[in-house]
This record gives structure tokens, sequence and C-alpha cells, in this order.
């Protein structure tokens, strides 16, 4: 009681939150990992950040960094614990056009920063479903990807500098809007990605991109995955690198879509067994629609493309998209389910899900295979919906896809983090020297174990 009132001393008694009050931080997107904390405290600047850490570094007092608590895999499962929300901390500080940067808080909503950007003519690029709710220190943390990965790269590509506070109360200020810098180790890159356990990131500076003048956005039915990674290299070819999204959604995922959404339309007059969702864009004049519809033909004619249909405006543009954007809540709209996020070499994803498909089959041979992947960066989300609800079924289920992963040079991890979910395919998969450099890292920046503990780096043993 003597820490909670010594909390609510830096934040206000307002903004140190109890009992029913912690409802909306109780609850994770999934709503696999529920739990009530004991206290959300609520800073509204770096300084009060760095107060609250330094007060519960001294006490040995447990701390875990929540944003938009939009995560899958229990990176912020806390409880009876001292959760750190950054919500309060949500200004945009400055968007430069000239040098096209933007600084931010930690506590932004990405779509808020989507439409600051678009008001000066610019784009901040990353985006997924939960773009509405997701905050700029939480994408960070656990280094997002998105749709638009292909093009623009990931969360860590986007990010020029920082700031964060460490275990000690101590800020790091690695703020800077500047493309290179050689000046020793690169800090900025060991904090994003690690997931709340090595500081608490409270500003940022980010690259912007110019808003393209235009979209050029299709459905387009293959004969095979393999045939999608030729349509997606020879596209890429011929716009000069202009491909900005390039979806896989299996016939599965289409019949779930249609099944499930009321207003939802087929994307074709006929099912198809392999479906891509396609996005070009450009800043100049070039017609990417002659290019398409050429690149299209050429392998139509091939036998490589059955069907296409290209958005004729913004609303049909919006519907493609927003058939894809339905997969976190499609997938968990049935239970159990068993899902892992990985990633493969672009040439390796159509052998991994038959590998991943057949050893399943084996193991449980009722069960559903469930994926969609973001087959331009080789990030597939691959999921089953096993016969029955058993802890020992599931743990040979994820082994089984991990050796598959693992076979092909993959990763298990691609951009929804570690949390508590992956925590034994770590132990198991990661390299063991890797482990030791993490521990070692974790225990020189957060002696006391105190920054979300039990995440991302597992015990030792």
């Amino acid at each position: 009681m003597a820490l909670l009132q010594d909390f609510a001393a830096i934040v206000g008694t307002k903004n140190a939150l109890t009992g029913a009050d912690t409802a909306r931080w109780s609850k994770d997107w999934t709503g696999k990992y529920c739990a009530e904390p004991g206290v959300v405290l609520r800073p509204a600047s770096t300084q009060e950040v760095s107060q609250i850490m330094a007060l519960a570094n001294a006490q040995h007092q447990s701390i875990t960094p929540v944003s938009g608590h939009t995560g899958l895999v229990g990176g912020t499962y806390a409880p009876g614990g001292v959760m750190l929300s950054l919500d309060r901390m949500n200004t945009i500080h400055d968007i430069n056009t000239a040098a096209r940067t933007a600084t931010v808080d930690a506590g932004v909503v990405l779509s808020t920063l989507h439409e600051a950007a678009e008001d000066q003519n610019l784009i901040f690029p990353l985006t997924f479903g939960a773009r509405g709710s997701a905050m700029i220190g939480g994408v960070m943390a656990t280094n997002a990807g998105g749709s638009n990965v292909l093009r623009y790269g990931n969360t860590r590509d986007l990010v020029l500098g920082l700031e964060a506070v460490l275990a000690d109360g101590r800020v790091v200020n690695l703020m800077s809007a500047l493309h290179k810098d050689n000046s020793g180790l690169n800090l900025r890159q060991l904090l994003i990605g690690s997931e709340g356990t090595l500081g608490v990131i409270t500003k940022a500076t980010l690259k912007l991109a110019p808003k393209p003048r235009s979209y050029v956005t299709a459905m387009v039915a293959v004969r095979s995955v393999n045939d999608a990674l030729t349509l997606l290299n020879t596209l890429r070819d011929a716009t000069g690198g202009a491909v900005e999204a390039f979806e896989y959604m299996p016939k599965h995922y289409i019949d779930m879509h249609l099944g499930r959404v009321t207003a939802a339309r087929p994307p074709f007059a006929q099912s198809y067994d392999h479906n891509i969702m396609v996005e070009v864009a450009t800043t100049t004049d070039t017609d990417l629609s002659e290019i398409l519809i050429t690149t299209m033909g050429t392998l139509m004619e091939q036998g490589a493309i059955h069907d296409a249909v290209i958005a004729k405006n913004e609303a049909e543009r919006r519907d493609m998209w927003e058939r894809r954007e339905m997969a976190a809540e499609l997938a968990y709209g049935r239970t159990p389910i068993i899902d892992t996020d990985v990633a493969l070499p672009l040439d390796r994803v159509a052998e991994f899900l038959d590998r991943a498909n057949a050893s399943i089959a084996k193991l449980d041979p009722g069960s559903e295979p469930h994926y969609i992947a973001h087959l331009g960066d080789g990030n597939v989300h691959y999921s089953t919906y096993p016969t029955r609800d058993e802890a020992d079924l599931k743990d040979h289920i994820i082994e089984a896809v991990e050796d598959v992963v693992e076979a092909l040079g993959g990763s298990f991890s691609a951009e929804h983090g570690v949390g508590l979910s992956k925590l034994g395919t770590m132990r198991r998969r990661k390299d063991p020297v890797a482990l030791d450099m993490m521990r070692k890292i974790k225990s020189l920046l957060d002696p006391n174990g105190i920054l979300n503990p039990g995440k991302l780096i597992p015990d030792q043993g």
C-alpha cells in the first residue's frame, strides 16, 4: 500500500488505477491472457516514467509496460502486477515535411499518425489491422511488421531515433533524425524488438515517405504459391519495385470470410485454391494499371494465373483490404486454435505449407489447417484447429511446425513477438550462444529483473 501511494504521488491518484478501473488492461486481444493487474500507472511525461522506474528499481518491484494492448503472445500479462500504460503520452510533436520525419510520443495511436502524415501529403507506411488501437511504443517494442514490409521494411527500418527510460530510471537520449550515425553500438536497434524487457520507449523520430499519387489493387487467382512468387518478381521488375502489398489468401480463408461476414462478397465468379491481393503504388504519373494488366495477361496466357479483378474505385479497394484485414478476427473466432507466426525464405513457403500440413495430419488426422501469408516477405500466419483441446497435442503440433521451419532455414517468430507464448520455442530453437548474450545484456541493463519479467528471454535451465 505504501508503494502504491508513492506511485500515485508521481502520476496523481486518478492515474493510478486499481480494481474495476483496470478492466481495460485486464484482458488481451485474444482473450487468452486474462488477469487483473494490481495497479495501472498512467504517466504523462518521460520524467514521470523515470521517477516510476527509479522507485520500482529501488523496491525491486516489477513493471510491465503496455501500449495499445493489441498483442497476441501474452507480452503484457501481469496478474496482480504493476502495469505502466503510456496512453497519456500521445503528442505528435513535429511533422517535418522537409526531412520527412515525425517526432512522436510512444502513446500515439498508429492511425492518428497516419492521419497527421497524410495531412502533409506524406505517409507513415507501417500498417496492419489493429492500427486504430496499436501505439507507437508497442509497435517499436515488438518490431511490428504488417502489410507494407515488402516495400518499406519492418518497424526497425522506419525508426531514426528514440528515447527510453532504463530500469533504474535513467533516460537514454537516442533521439536523432540522422540516416547515418556510426558513433558506436546501435543501441536504438537493441531496444526495438526487446518487448519492454530492456527499457521503456517513450519517444521516437520516425521516417515518413511521400504519399503515392495512385494505387492499383487487384485480386489474382494463381495456379500455385510458386506461381504467385513468379507474379511477385515479375511485377517488382516491371514496376521498379512499386509493389507495396502481396497477400496470400487460400480457399479455406476465402470460404471462412464468406461464411462469417454478412456483407462479404466472393473475389471471383468461381472459387480458386490460391488467391493473392496485390497492391502497387506510384508517386509519379506512371500508369501502373497498364503494367499490371500486361503482366497478368502474359502470365494468364502461360497458365500461371486463372483469373484477376482490379479495383475500379476506392470502395472496391477497401473491400479487398477489409477481406485481408479480417484475418485475426476470423482466426480467433473459433476455438481451440493453435497459432504460429513464422517466416520463411520466399522460395520455401510452398514447401513449408505442404510439409507442415502433412506433419500435423499425422499427429491429429481430423485437424483443420488455417493460414494466410504476407507472401511478399515470407511471413506465414500458420494455425490449426485441433480435434481436441489438449496441452500435449498443442506442444506436439507446435514442435512439428518448428521442425519444418528450422529445416527450411526459417524463423519461428516473424512479427508478433515472443512474449509468453513462444518462450518454450525460444529455449528449444534459439542458438544457445545468442540466448546467453541476451541474458547477459538483460542482466546488465536490468540487474534486478524488474522490466517485463518472464517475457521474451527464457530462464536458463
